[in-house]
This record gives C-alpha cells, sequence and structure tokens, in this order.
C-alpha cells in the first residue's frame, strides 16, 4: 500500500521561507513523478509543482514560479517544496501525490492517485 507522510508546514510571516518533505513508501518511488497541490480555505484544490519520475523536468503555476523549488531524492524516496517570499495567499493545505502510472507525468490532478494527509501552511501578513 502507498503511503504519502508530508511534514514541513506552520506558521510563517509574509516574507519568510518553508521547506515540505513528502516520504513516500509502497512502491518504487523512483519510477514515479510526483506533485504538489494545495487547497485555500473555500477553494478548490490547485496544482502548484510536478516533477518528473528523475527530476529531469519540472513545472510550476504562475502563482508560484520563482518562488517555490521542487525537488526529489530518490534514495531518500522523498520530494520537497523549498517555499520562499511566501505570501498570505499561499495560506493553504498543501498535498503532494504520486502519479498513476510509471514514468508519465502530468500536471492534472485526475492523473494522480495517491495522496498524502496534507500538510497546514499559514503566512501571516
Amino acid at each position: 500500500q502507498v503511503q504519502l507522510v508530508e511534514s514541513g508546514g506552520g506558521l510563517v510571516q509574509a516574507g519568510d521561507s518553508l521547506r515540505l518533505s513528502c516520504a513516500a513508501s509502497g512502491r518504487t518511488f523512483s519510477s514515479f513523478a510526483m506533485g504538489w497541490f494545495r487547497r485555500a480555505p473555500g477553494k478548490e484544490r490547485e496544482f502548484v509543482a510536478a516533477i518528473s519520475w528523475n527530476g529531469g523536468r519540472t513545472d510550476y503555476a504562475d502563482s508560484v514560479k520563482g518562488r517555490f523549488t521542487i525537488s526529489r531524492d530518490n534514495a531518500k524516496s522523498t520530494v520537497y517544496l523549498r517555499m520562499n517570499s511566501l505570501k498570505p495567499e499561499d495560506t493553504a493545505v498543501y498535498y503532494c501525490a504520486s502519479v498513476v502510472r510509471a514514468l508519465a507525468y502530468s500536471i492534472y490532478e485526475s492523473n494522480y492517485d495517491y495522496w498524502g494527509q496534507g500538510t497546514q501552511v499559514t503566512v501571516s501578513s
């Protein structure tokens, strides 16, 4: 059974940085693209960033481009999201997810099948 466990969220001030981690277990992590999504209060879940199985491709939502960096360590079965210059509008529950098919790549939520429980990020102004 695949498990994804996020950590690293918290309460920070605008302009601060955080690094989220997502530890995976239950299947060959290095064969699957990973993504980060978020759900802000009163809004639908949205794409934040994705990284291919080997780290060779990454994509970002326009709202975080230049501020957030997704990376992965396949030896540790962990994907990271480094968030710099945080803004109050980044406040959300952040979820990591694993794409459905090995070696596939997607930025679309419907192509991800396993999800973590989420970690809260709150940015105060």
